[in-house]
C-alpha cells in the first residue's frame, strides 16, 4: 500500500515540476544545440503588403481616442494599413465616435453575439492577405506591423503571435504583481516553443493569420484567439512568435477581477480541448502533439488535479514515517505547506500594494489552479457565454 502511495506521489511531483520547470529547461537546452549546431536564417525582404489592423470591441468608448491615435501613429505605410473596427452590440456610442476618424472602417449592428460572432462577420470585409487582430484597450509596439510581416516571409508561417506585456510598477497589488511575473515566464515558453518548432497557439492581445488561412470558428467559442491559431497549425502552418510585436496593458484592478478572467479562460480551455482533438493525435503532427501536452493540456487538465492529490498523498507519507524525523518527504511536506501560507498571506494583503512582486506568485499560481477547477465546472454547466462581462483593470 505504501509502495503504490509513494509511486502516486512522485508521478504526480514529477506532473507538477515538469509542467513548471521541466518543460522550459527542455526547450532552452534543445534549442541551444539547435542555434549551436545550425546556421541561423534570417528571411528578409522590402515588400510591404496591405494588413488589416482588425479590432473587435464592446462599450469601449473610454479607450477609443488613445487607440487609434496609437493605431494611426504605427510606423507602416499609411495607404497600406487598413483599420477596421466592429462593435457590434455597443451602446456606449463607441461607434459614434470611431465614425469621427476618416481613416477608421466601422462595421456596426445593434445585437451583440459575442466577439467570436464578431470576428466571423467582420473577416468577410477583410481584403489584405494579412490581417492583425488585437483588443482595443492594449497599446501596441511602434514597429508591431513591420514586424509580423517579416515573419510571414517565411511561407511556413500561418499565424504570428505577438507579445503580451503587463504595465510595469514599482509597487502592486497581487493581480499586478502575479499577473506580470506570470506573463514575463510566459514570454519565455512561447519564444522557445516557436525556436522549438510552433508556438501553442495566440493570445487575443495582438495576434496575425494569412487572411487565406481563416476559417470561421463555431460561434459559441470561448478561446476564439486560440481556436484559431491552433487550426492553423493543425494544418500544417507555424505559429511563429515575435516579442518585437507587443502590446502592453494594465494588470486587472484586483484578484476578483483576474479570477473573474481566468474562470471564463479555463472554461474555454476545456471547450477547446474537446474541439482541437487532432492536436492530440501525436500521428497527425507529433512535434505540435507534444507541445501542446506539455505546454497546455498537463496546465489546464493534470496540475490542478495533481497538486491537492500531491499534498494528501505526501501528509500520508510524512504520518507514516512518523514527525519530526527530518527525512525527504518532510521536507517536501514542508516546502508545500510554506507554498500555501504564502497564498494565504497572498490572499489576506491583496489589496495592498509591495515592492516585493515575487511574494505574490504563490497567491497568483494558487489562482490559476483553482480558476481551472471553477472554470472546468462552469464548462459542464453550460453557464459560460461568448458575451462576456470584460474583467476591470487597474489604472
Amino acid at each position: 500500500m505504501m509502495l503504490t502511495i509513494k509511486i502516486i506521489f512522485w508521478v504526480l511531483l514529477g506532473i507538477v515540476l515538469y509542467s513548471y520547470l521541466g518543460y522550459g529547461i527542455f526547450l532552452w537546452i534543445i534549442v541551444f544545440i539547435k542555434k549551436t549546431f545550425s546556421k541561423s536564417q534570417n528571411i528578409k525582404t522590402e515588400t510591404e503588403p496591405e494588413v488589416t489592423l482588425f479590432i473587435a470591441a464592446y462599450n469601449e468608448k473610454d479607450y477609443v481616442e488613445n487607440k487609434v491615435m496609437n493605431s494611426l501613429s504605427l510606423d507602416y505605410p499609411k495607404d497600406k494599413l487598413h483599420h477596421l473596427w466592429v462593435t457590434d452590440g455597443s451602446d456606449d456610442g463607441s461607434e459614434k465616435l470611431l465614425a469621427t476618424y476618416s481613416q477608421i472602417k466601422v462595421l456596426h449592428q445593434l445585437e451583440r453575439r459575442g466577439k467570436i460572432n464578431a470576428m466571423n462577420r467582420g473577416m468577410q470585409a477583410v481584403k489584405t492577405p494579412i490581417v492583425v487582430f488585437c483588443d482595443a484597450n492594449t497599446m501596441l509596439s511602434e514597429n508591431c506591423i513591420r514586424s509580423i510581416v517579416e515573419a510571414f516571409n517565411d511561407k511556413k508561417v500561418g499565424c504570428v503571435a505577438g507579445e503580451k506585456r503587463i504595465l510595469k510598477k514599482s509597487a502592486d497589488s497581487a493581480a499586478g504583481s502575479g499577473e506580470g511575473i506570470y506573463w514575463k515566464y510566459e514570454s519565455f515558453l512561447k519564444k522557445m516553443d516557436s525556436e522549438f518548432y510552433t508556438t501553442v497557439g495566440a493570445a487575443g492581445e495582438i495576434f496575425a493569420i494569412r487572411t487565406s488561412l481563416f476559417k470561421e470558428v463555431e460561434t459559441d467559442s470561448l478561446l476564439d484567439d486560440f481556436m484559431m491559431s491552433m487550426r492553423i497549425a493543425i494544418d500544417g502552418y507555424k505559429i511563429k512568435y515575435v516579442p518585437e510585436a507587443y502590446a502592453t496593458e494594465t494588470s486587472s484592478a484586483n484578484v476578483k477581477e483576474e479570477l473573474k478572467r481566468k474562470v471564463r479562460i479555463a472554461a474555454g480551455a476545456i471547450q477547446s480541448i474537446f474541439r482541437l482533438k487532432e492536436a492530440l493525435n501525436p500521428f497527425h503532427n507529433f512535434l505540435l502533439f507534444f507541445q501542446y501536452i506539455s505546454h497546455k493540456f498537463l496546465r489546464w487538465i493534470a496540475v490542478p488535479i495533481a497538486l491537492p492529490l500531491l499534498y494528501f498523498f505526501n501528509c500520508c507519507l510524512v504520518l507514516r514515517n512518523g514527525l519530526f524525523t527530518c527525512n525527504l518527504y518532510e521536507w517536501l511536506f514542508c516546502f508545500q505547506t510554506i507554498f500555501y501560507l504564502m497564498a494565504l498571506l497572498g490572499w489576506l494583503f491583496q489589496s495592498n500594494n509591495v515592492r516585493l512582486k515575487v511574494f505574490f506568485v504563490p497567491y497568483y499560481i494558487f489562482i490559476m489552479n483553482l480558476a481551472m477547477w471553477l472554470g472546468f465546472f462552469r464548462f459542464l454547466k453550460g453557464k459560460q457565454t461568448v458575451n462576456w462581462e470584460r474583467a476591470k483593470r487597474a489604472d
